[in-house]
C-alpha cells in the first residue's frame, strides 16, 4: 500500500517522514500553500480591544504562526486576561508555546461542533469574540457565538492558495506508484484533487483508493463524490492519521 498525503506543509511532510521511518511507502503532494492575511495589521488593535473576560479563538497552527509574526515584529506580547480557546490541542500547544497563557480546547474531536460545547462558552452574551483563521472557511463557530449573545469580529491572519499541477501528469504518476491510500484533512482539498482529476482516472483510480479523512462531515462529502472506502481518523493531529493508517 503506498500513501499520498495531501495535507500542507510542513504536517505533511512531517506525516510522510513519520511514514517512511515506519518502512511505508510514502509520497507528498501537497495542496495548498499559506500566506500572510489581510488582516494581520488590524490584529493588534483587535486585540487590545478586548476586556477581561471576553474571547480570543485560534482555528489553526498556521493562525498562531502568522498572528505570532505579527505581534513579534512589532514587539507585542499575546494578551492574558481575555479567554483563549483553540480548536484542539495541536492548536492550543502552538499558541501556548509561543504565549505562556492558558489555553481551553475541546478533548474530544478538534472540530467547531465540540469546541461549542465548552461550558465556558455556554453563557457569553454580551462578550466580544474574536476568531483568528484563514481566509473563508466554515461558519458555524461565529453564528452560534453570536446566536448566544456575543459580538463577534474576524482577523484573517493568513491566505490559503491553490497549488497547480498538471491533473493528467499527476494521476499517470501517483497510480503507477501504486497509490491506494489519500489522506484528506479538508472539504476544501477534498473537492480541489477531485477537480484536479480527468474523467478516465477519477474511475480507474482515484475513486477506488481508500480514503483517510478527519470528519464524518467530511466522509459524507466524498460519500457525495462517489468514494466508498472511507476512514475516520480520531482527530486531525498526525498522530490520529498514524493511527487511522494501521
Amino acid at each position: 500500500m503506498s500513501i499520498l498525503v495531501t495535507r500542507p506543509s510542513p504536517a505533511g511532510e512531517q506525516l510522510v517522514s513519520r511514514l517512511r521511518a515506519q518502512g511505508r511507502e510514502a509520497w507528498h503532494l501537497p495542496l495548498i500553500e499559506f500566506s500572510p492575511g489581510q488582516g494581520l495589521s488590524a490584529l493588534p488593535g483587535q486585540l487590545n480591544d478586548l476586556r477581561p473576560s471576553d474571547l480570543a479563538f485560534v482555528l489553526s497552527r498556521q493562525a498562531v504562526s502568522f498572528a505570532h509574526g505579527e505581534l513579534s515584529r512589532r514587539g507585542i506580547a499575546w494578551p492574558g486576561g481575555i479567554q483563549w480557546f483553540a480548536i484542539g490541542r495541536a492548536t492550543a500547544l502552538a499558541l501556548h508555546q509561543v504565549s505562556g497563557l492558558p489555553v481551553s480546547y475541546p478533548l474530544d474531536r478538534e472540530i467547531s461542533e465540540v469546541l461549542l460545547q465548552l461550558p465556558e462558552l455556554q453563557n457569553i452574551s454580551g462578550k466580544r469574540a474574536l476568531i483568528l483563521r484563514g481566509n473563508g472557511g466554515r461558519e458555524l463557530l461565529a453564528e452560534t457565538l453570536t446566536q448566544r449573545g456575543a459580538d463577534v469580529a474576524y482577523c484573517e491572519c493568513y491566505q490559503r492558495q491553490d497549488r497547480h499541477y498538471d491533473g493528467t501528469e499527476e494521476a499517470g504518476r501517483w497510480q503507477a506508484r501504486g497509490v491506494s491510500t489519500l489522506v484528506i484533512t479538508s472539504g476544501e482539498m477534498l473537492h480541489q484533487l477531485f477537480a484536479l482529476i480527468p474523467d478516465w482516472y477519477r474511475t480507474s483510480w482515484l475513486l477506488r483508493c481508500r480514503l483517510i479523512v478527519v470528519s464524518e462531515r467530511l466522509a459524507n462529502q466524498a460519500r457525495e463524490l462517489g468514494w466508498q472506502d472511507i476512514r475516520i481518523a480520531d482527530n486531525a493531529d498526525n498522530d490520529a492519521l498514524l493511527r487511522a493508517l494501521q
